[in-house]
Formats: structure tokens, sequence, C-alpha cells
């Protein structure tokens, strides 16, 4: 029974790869998170790929993001795993198929989707896309290159099957929203943590592009001042964001600690490696 749980602990993971994931700071993350027993509620509005959610496995939590395909893959698993995987099941791992799917949202058929179809569609295009990046240009249009992966883990059963248990066994509410109007469900009996969009170390290393539009100088400030105002309010937060100057500028008055991370998304090869990011708290 032990060993059983311990497997489905292991398998509360993130079941898509994503920019900026957090799963090797998993450690450095951990160990700034107040104590469950001092919060009810966890909330995350920038959830990504959710590794911090899905190790923390909190009892009560808020998740959000503005990518409403990646919160449409949220609420399949959650309500509808079996679907999914059956139509998981039917993808190929071929150049030319992975063409035909990907252009999908170039078409006016694809308003006529279900929810499973995008799901299955965006599970697929990361499994089998070039270094699992979702990346969209200025359309919203998934436009990362086939990645020529011999034998990907498109379908996953055990993973989606214990996700789908975990997100349906604890008191969960999932947003599509801006982040700014989630914040506003905060209360000092919450706990958030905060992964938005990186502000870039260099010019080279800029990507915002998990949804369309992008973020610059301006959403940063917008961001920052949200956080003082939560911090006005007695909420904790912790967030992570890049070290670059500006960033370490804009909130030096509140708690800085640096840690390595190891990204690969840089137009560069030869910045790409281990970089210093920020985690910065206001307790």
């Amino acid at each position: 029974m032990i060993e059983q749980t311990l497997e489905k602990q292991h398998l509360i993971t993130p079941f898509l790869k994503w920019v900026g994931g957090k799963r090797q700071l998993l450690p450095h993350i951990k160990a700034l998170v107040p104590s469950k027993k001092t919060y009810k509620t966890y909330m995350e509005p920038f959830i990504g790929g959710g590794a911090v959610f899905f190790d923390l496995q909190p009892s009560k939590a808020i998740i959000n993001d503005y990518n409403k395909e990646l919160i449409n893959a949220y609420n399949v698993i959650k309500d509808k795993v079996d679907f999914l995987i059956k139509d998981l099941e039917k993808h190929k791992n071929e150049e030319e198929y992975f063409y035909t799917i990907r252009e999908a949202d170039r078409t006016d058929d694809y308003s006529k989707w279900s929810d499973i179809q995008k799901a299955s569609r965006l599970i697929y295009l990361n499994k089998t896309c070039y270094n699992g990046l979702y990346r969209v240009n200025s359309k919203g249009q998934f436009n990362t290159p086939f990645g020529k992966y011999r034998n990907p883990n498109i379908v996953n059963k055990k993973r989606l099957h214990h996700v789908s248990e975990f997100l349906n066994s604890i008191e969960l509410r999932i947003y599509n929203q801006d982040y700014r109007e989630v914040l506003e469900l905060a209360d000092q009996d919450t706990f958030i943590y905060l992964d938005p969009p990186y502000y870039p170390l260099s010019n080279t290393s800029n990507f915002t592009s998990y949804t369309a539009g992008g973020w610059g100088e301006k959403e940063q400030i917008e961001l920052k001042m949200c956080c003082d105002e939560l911090n006005k309010q007695g909420i904790r937060f912790l967030l992570s964001n890049s070290s670059a100057p500006f960033i370490k500028e804009l909130y030096k008055k509140y708690n800085i600690s640096y840690v390595g991370a190891t990204r690969s998304i840089n137009s560069k090869g030869s910045n790409r490696g281990k970089v210093k990011e920020c985690l910065i708290k206001n307790y």
C-alpha cells in the first residue's frame, strides 16, 4: 500500500513540457514555501506545466493561465481523461501527419473541434515537436517544427490517470483569465506562487510566446505593482523571474534568493546552459 502511494505521488507530475518549467528548481522553491499549516489555499496564477503545484499537492488550490489551450487540457484531464487517452492513441509520430495537426488552428474548422480533440492535439504536439517547445506566433498559432524523435511517449496512460485522480481529489478551481482577476480572489489565508514570463537576460534569450502578445517591461512593472498590493494586504507570495538587473532593481525591497538553472531556450547556442534566476518573497 505504501509503495502504491509513493508510485502515485511520483506520477503526479506535469503532463507537458513547458517553457521555464520548474522541475529542476523544485528543491530550492520548496525550501522557501511556507508550511501548509500556515495557509488554507494555494494559488498559482501562471500555472504553465504545474511542476510546483503537482509537487506540493495542496488540498485546496486555485490555478490559472492565460493560455486557453493549456487550461482546456487541465479541464479535460480532470473531467474526461479516458476520452482523452482514446483520442491520443490515434496520433502518429510522422512528419507529414505532425504538420497536418499543427496547421489545424489555421483553419475555420478548428473552432468546431471538441475540447477533447484540442487537448489531445496540444499534448501530441508537445510530445513530438522540437524540444517540447510550446510556441505560438502573433496570431496565437502553434509554430514549433517537428522534433523527429524515434519513440516519443505520446500516451502516458498511467500518468494521465494519476493526474486526473489528483485534480479530482482536491478542492480545485481552474481559471483561464488575466492573472490580475485571479489575484483578487486571494486573502490572508492564501499562499501565492507566481511564475510569470521571465524578463530576458539578453536580447537573444527573450521568449514569451506561449500566448500571443508577449511580455515586456510594462507587464513586469504591472505585476510588481500587484505584488506590492498583495504585500499591503498581508498576503504571502513567492515569485520566480530572471536575475536581470531590471528585475533585481524592481523587487529590491523584497527578499531575493538566487539559484542556478539550466535553460535551453536561446537563439544562440553558446548562450544556452546554466543561468542565475531569482526567487523573490515578501515574508
